[in-house]
């Protein structure tokens, strides 16, 4: 195995997680938070995609999938079309909800992007410095770990979220 291939072991593994966490939810057990400044699990499978969109796209030298496919009009969030999610207020995490099929839509075709763009990636691609604003600089291998870091840790807390409803504990 190479280090592109389990790259995209790792972040293959963030679809099926999300999946799990949003499916067949209705609209409060996709709002639903442990208290009043949690993340629901809508605004957390949003900003998973967001998210991760929004870093590997310019790596890869494509648009962002949520403004090149039209997803940002699909969702109708009140926020600008660059938003992630990160710095939002409590009342701005409260105002994001989306039917799991939109939610699921938006992820896998975010994931499809990145899985492309990893799977052309060489060794030696990794080594990149692709930002000398940290010290040590940061490498393309380092900045894409950070995003499956986040990514995992943000599909863990879904899930969490998801155990919660199921259990009653809203």
């Amino acid at each position: 195995m190479n280090v592109a291939d389990l790259l995209i072991e790792g972040f293959g593994r963030v679809g099926p997680v999300l999946h799990r966490a949003v499916d067949g939810l209705d609209a409060a057990g996709r709002t639903a938070r442990p208290d009043g400044n949690a993340n629901s699990i809508a605004w957390l499978a949003w900003h998973i995609g967001r998210v991760q969109d929004a870093q590997v796209a310019p790596l890869a030298g494509v648009e962002q999938v949520w403004t090149a496919q039209g997803w940002a009009e699909r969702f109708g969030l009140p926020f600008d079309a660059r938003a992630t999610g990160y710095g939002q207020s409590a009342d701005d995490v409260a105002g994001v909800d989306a039917e799991p099929e939109l939610l699921l839509g938006y992820y896998d075709a975010v994931e499809a992007q990145t899985l492309a763009y990893l799977a052309r990636l060489t060794d030696h691609d990794l080594d990149v410095v692709i930002d000398e604003h940290w010290d040590p600089p940061v490498t393309l291998g380092v900045r894409l770990v950070s995003i499956l870091g986040d990514d995992l840790q943000h599909v863990g807390q879904a899930s969490y979220v998801r155990g919660l409803v199921e259990r009653g504990a809203r």
